[in-house]
């Protein structure tokens, strides 16, 4: 186990240097369950699962000569399966593909335990809320099985620092829980993340893998989409995600990460010192629809706020809303638009017809937003604009 910690590194740059089918194969063997595992628990459905699976492995033989010495494959691929099954969901709802209903009637959705089954939608959005070590800390330790031994040499400190690393990554995965309702021990969500959130990705993904990555085998055109709005992703974040997804922020949930292509910049004024002047502005146009949405939170119209989302991200905050009475939600909806004493849009990027990116900024920042800022995507679905996710 500690042989295989200290040379998956050495694998990738000797790939990077001699591309090497045989040491590629290995890294694909020995992760492709963790990727294909990451990958189903956010697109729910094993086909797609097993497409991005396929991306992410490209992407890493791409990007196999820029990554750091000290990089932790593991958990490098973690985050790249969260991008990429991010974007595959926007290119399914275009096509109109989405096998849903299917999926949650498969043997796959019933886990052993009821801590998995309450744990597991949640668990890669608490996950990419921590930092990069912790989230590094509990990929080696509870996706991938690894002694504290293995742990403490990749991330470079000692046996103790490691244990202490992992139980403090622990607890705030104990906590992210708890505030979503879900009181669950710490042992208990190590018991449930250990024994369930890894599983046998479908047999010969691994050699199609390595063979699109390393051989340039044909893929699919959706999987080449898939790979080039990936890596622009990546690029222009450099691996850092956030997925903000709270019932306080309403207009900024979802788990949608989209592309991005050139940003232009927008210097706006302030809009509403207080929620009271905002108003009714339509679904014409991006920020018209932006507008709508607060406007409909200062009144608590809860419906009138759902209508400037896409069906999937209605979806998505109903799950979020479950359990909450209908005062509670409009309750919920004026209190966080009375949050925001102002807002502006910073920067505007035009991903195509149908889509474009706002990145806002709140003042203060409202319940949710780190930094008082959000890149809110938004798609157009016949003559309205609808928000879909954010980044």
């Amino acid at each position: 186990m500690g042989e295989m910690m200290t040379d998956d590194m050495e694998l990738v740059r000797q790939y990077a240097r001699d591309k090497t089918e045989e040491a590629f194969a290995a890294l694909v063997s020995r992760h492709v369950n963790l990727v294909y595992s990451v990958a189903l628990r956010l697109v729910r459905d094993p086909h797609l699962a097993g497409e991005v699976t396929q991306t992410v492995f490209i992407i890493l033989a791409r990007k196999a000569g820029s990554l750091s010495p000290h990089t932790i494959v593991a958990g490098w691929l973690c985050q790249t399966a969260r991008y990429t099954s991010a974007k595959a969901l926007t290119q399914q709802h275009r096509r109109q593909q989405r096998e849903q209903e299917a999926y949650m009637q498969s043997p796959l959705n019933e886990p052993d335990s009821e801590a998995w089954r309450q744990i597991e939608p949640l668990l890669d959005e608490a996950m990419a809320e921590l930092g990069e070590k912790d989230h590094n800390a509990l990929v080696l330790r509870y996706f991938e099985g690894r002694n504290f031994k293995d742990v403490s040499t990749a991330l470079g400190t000692s046996e103790a620092g490691a244990k202490m690393r992992v139980n403090r990554a622990l607890e705030k995965l104990r906590k992210f829980f708890a505030r979503r309702g879900l009181t669950f021990s710490a042992a208990a969500v190590a018991g449930a993340v250990s024994a369930n959130s890894v599983q046998a990705a479908p047999s010969g993904l691994a050699a199609t893998a390595t063979a699109a990555a390393v051989k340039g085998t044909a893929v699919s055109t959706s999987t080449l989409t898939l790979l080039k709005t990936a890596l622009k992703l990546m690029a222009w974040s450099k691996l850092k995600i956030t997925a903000v997804v709270t019932a306080a922020a309403l207009a900024a949930v979802g788990t949608a990460i989209f592309t991005t292509h050139h940003l232009v910049p927008a210097v706006h004024r302030w809009h509403a010192e207080r929620p009271a002047p905002f108003a009714f502005a339509g679904y014409a146009t991006p920020e018209s629809s932006i507008q709508s949405m607060l406007w409909a939170g200062s009144q608590g119209d809860f419906k009138a706020f759902m209508a400037g989302c896409t069906k999937e991200q209605s979806e998505r905050i109903m799950k979020k809303m479950a359990g909450k009475s209908e005062e509670q939600i409009r309750q919920q909806a004026i209190a966080w638009a009375d949050s925001l004493k102002g807002y502006k849009i910073t920067g505007k990027e035009t991903i195509g017809d149908d889509e474009v990116h706002l990145h806002l900024a709140a003042k203060p920042s409202p319940d949710g937003l780190r930094d008082g800022k959000v890149v809110v995507v938004m798609v157009k679905i016949g003559d309205e604009w609808k928000q879909a996710g954010d980044l």
